[in-house]
């Protein structure tokens, strides 16, 4: 494809809103969520910098999933405040997309179709095509683009997922636990590439999980929720990429768990 050609796709994309308007900030302030009289959120505050990557963890029950439901608007808060805000600091509705634990691909549709659903209806097929093409090379599948789900391996399937929330270049990604199904091996092997097209394509992501280490090793900032509250908010000053086994992250997986375990209250 000439150069000529890919600027025009680009200019269509930008036309159709698939490129980026830049990463969100997201602003949180005293957000309850209740269900019955089960209080699951007790008054959260969190303020992520736009491009910022968050990781949330905790016991199981904490209320991880539900903020996550919440900040993608599958739930409704019960009170408190959630506001999205764009690089001049108006407020914005961004482009966000979440990543599950299961890739839920459609069986019936090949490899490349499963990626191009996330760029939804109306748009040309040249840009379908130049678009797909071009995140499944970002998710190093290329090769697998006609291929059916069911002849992949668990890792493939749960890189074509991250390549259809990808494809329309999201300004915030939610991730529930999108790694907890694979084996070891795999799973630092997606954490690689989760990391490295965050570093590329600087979106805001938000990712929940019970895996300590794949927090540290993931994220700028990790925030541990016990029974509904923020009880540490914790960054990781190191650069990215991480390296495994690294003593400095190994003694904040240490506070982590502490907070966790509820051996401290670190903050």
């Amino acid at each position: 494809m000439t150069a000529a050609a890919l600027e025009r796709l680009h200019s269509e994309a930008s036309g159709l809103g698939l490129l980026p308007a830049g990463a969100a900030a997201i602003r949180i302030k005293g957000l309850e969520k209740s269900f019955g009289n089960n209080r699951v959120l007790r008054g959260i505050d969190l303020d992520i910098p736009a491009g910022q990557f968050v990781a949330v963890i905790g016991k199981s029950g904490c209320g991880k999933s539900t903020l996550l439901r919440i900040l993608m608007g599958l739930d409704e808060p019960t009170a408190g405040n959630l506001r999205f805000e764009a690089g001049n600091g108006a407020e914005s509705a961004p482009n966000a997309r979440i990543v599950f634990q299961e890739p839920r691909l459609l069986p019936w549709f090949s490899v490349a179709d499963n990626v191009a659903v996330g760029l939804g209806e109306g748009v040309p097929q040249d840009v379908v095509r130049a678009e797909t093409a071009a995140v499944l090379s970002e998710v190093q599948l290329a090769e697998k683009a006609d291929e059916w789900p069911s002849r992949l391996s668990g890792g493939q399937r749960q890189r074509v997922a991250l390549a259809r929330a990808l494809v329309s270049k999201p300004g915030v990604l939610a991730l529930d636990e999108p790694l907890g199904a694979l084996d070891a091996l795999t799973r630092i092997s997606m954490q690689e590439l989760l990391n490295r097209v965050w570093r590329e394509l600087g979106f805001t992501a938000v990712l929940v999980t019970h895996d300590v280490s794949e927090a540290v090793h993931l994220a700028d900032r990790v925030v541990v929720l016990d029974e509904g509250r923020i009880v540490l908010d914790l960054a990781v000053p190191h650069p990215h990429p991480r390296r495994h086994g690294n003593p400095a992250l190994a003694e904040l997986e240490g506070q982590l768990l502490a907070a966790i375990l509820g051996d401290a209250r670190a903050g």
